[in-house]
């Protein structure tokens, strides 16, 4: 089980069956559940691998919640599994109070899967051990592209040992292939130890998919049988919707760009008077991958839809803070291939070209209607930096850089 998308007054509970089952969701102010309150949640099949997430509203701000979720036979409800419990804080209602939280992003990537030698992904272990209001997950939550051998021998002789399953053995084509994907992360019992104390919010880059795929591709690569990248972004979406406590919209299927998966990845989350996280969707609306040198580019990385809807929500924000959660860094160059770019910018010194310009267009917003306080996060690119953009140096100069940092 995993809870997401927490705010001041509202959650997403999410769990996984083994069987056919209805969920219950009970949640208190203690750990011995007096005075619970009881959540109808979904009827559990083998339509969503028996995932399904339900919806707590009217909680309590800037408190400690406990849940419990039991699975009841769909045809007896007097028979149910052991429940399992888990707790998160929701969102102040007051700015005195303050906000922790931890980001990061890319697991089980480059073949690195769950060592059980060294006591499996610690690094959750850790992340829970600072028990933060709730975390970031910047994109790559899976790496459906990349397999998991039994053992990676390291440049020192000494072998490293992977858990592996059959859906790591290949990359992923099928939506049975990219549900075992999310599946072999929660194998490891650090990670559900923390997904039951902390919870997360969660958004996709690439290796959801493949690596550096967008809108419309058509695969060169001997090892998928499935060339057409919007067949397995469809899949890989279903997948990410059934395994995520995510609150996506529905939307009709291939529109805005979305290479026919239907499903809005792009929203944001109120985390009481300090913070809001606009969470941002790189893959679905963006153009193809290119030099990223034309003058003229109104589709970008963030497509027209979702720049008019990000700005529309930057100037409603009244929250102190207003994190932009980018699956993709704003300045750093990220290539793909020897011409093409795979990110937003493209290092040319000049005046803003291809994607860069809808960045441009966004700071440019920030600046006149005088946005304050936001800061972009990211993952995806391996290494820790901070990044400070200052107009005097820059060919671009209608931009704020208190404003934007």
């Amino acid at each position: 089980m995993q809870a997401g998308d927490v705010t001041a007054s509202s959650g997403l509970v999410w769990v996984r069956s083994d069987r056919p089952a209805r969920m219950i969701v009970e949640t208190s102010a203690t750990e011995s559940f007096r005075r619970a309150r009881r959540h109808r949640g979904p009827l559990l099949g083998a339509g969503t691998d028996f995932t399904g997430t339900t919806a707590l509203r009217g909680l309590p701000a800037g408190e400690q919640v406990h849940y419990r979720v039991t699975l009841a036979d769909p045809d007896d409800p007097r028979r149910t599994g052991e429940p399992v419990t888990g707790t998160f804080r929701t969102a102040p209602d007051r700015r005195r109070d303050g906000v922790r939280f931890l980001w990061s992003g890319d697991v089980a990537g480059q073949g690195w899967g769950i060592n059980p030698d060294i006591g499996g992904f610690r690094a959750y272990d850790e992340m829970r051990r600072l028990d933060p209001d709730f975390f970031l997950c910047s994109g790559d939550a899976i790496y459906a592209d990349g397999v998991i051998e039994p053992s990676v021998t390291l440049p020192d002789g000494r072998v490293w040992r992977n858990v592996t399953t059959p859906e790591k053995a290949k990359v992923a084509e099928t939506l049975a292939e990219y549900r075992g994907n999310f599946r072999y992360n929660l194998l490891d019992h650090n990670v559900r130890a923390f997904n039951a104390q902390v919870p997360s919010i969660v958004q996709w880059d690439d290796h959801e998919v493949r690596n550096n795929w967008y809108p419309g591709q058509i695969l060169d690569d001997p090892r998928y049988a499935e060339k057409d990248v919007d067949v397995l972004a469809a899949r890989a979406a279903r997948a990410f919707g059934e395994y995520t406590p995510v609150s996506t919209l529905h939307v009709p299927g291939g529109q805005g760009g979305q290479g026919g998966h239907g499903r809005r990845v792009h929203r944001v989350v109120r985390y009481g008077p300090l913070l809001d996280v606009f969470v941002l969707d790189m893959r679905s609306y963006r153009n193809p991958n290119s030099p990223n040198r034309q003058a003229d580019d109104t589709t970008g990385i963030l497509g027209a839809e979702q720049l008019a809807w990000l700005k529309r929500e930057l100037a409603a924000s009244t929250a102190v803070w207003k994190v932009l959660a980018a699956d993709m860094p704003i300045g750093l160059v990220v290539p793909d291939g020897a011409a093409n770019f795979e990110a937003i910018a493209q290092g040319d010194p000049g005046a803003p070209l291809g994607r860069e310009l809808q960045v441009a267009e966004l700071l440019r917003f920030v600046k006149h209607r005088r946005i304050t306080g936001t800061l972009w996060l990211t993952a995806d690119v391996h290494h820790t930096s901070a990044q400070h953009y200052a107009p005097e140096r820059a060919a671009f100069e209608d931009f704020a850089p208190s404003g934007s940092s």
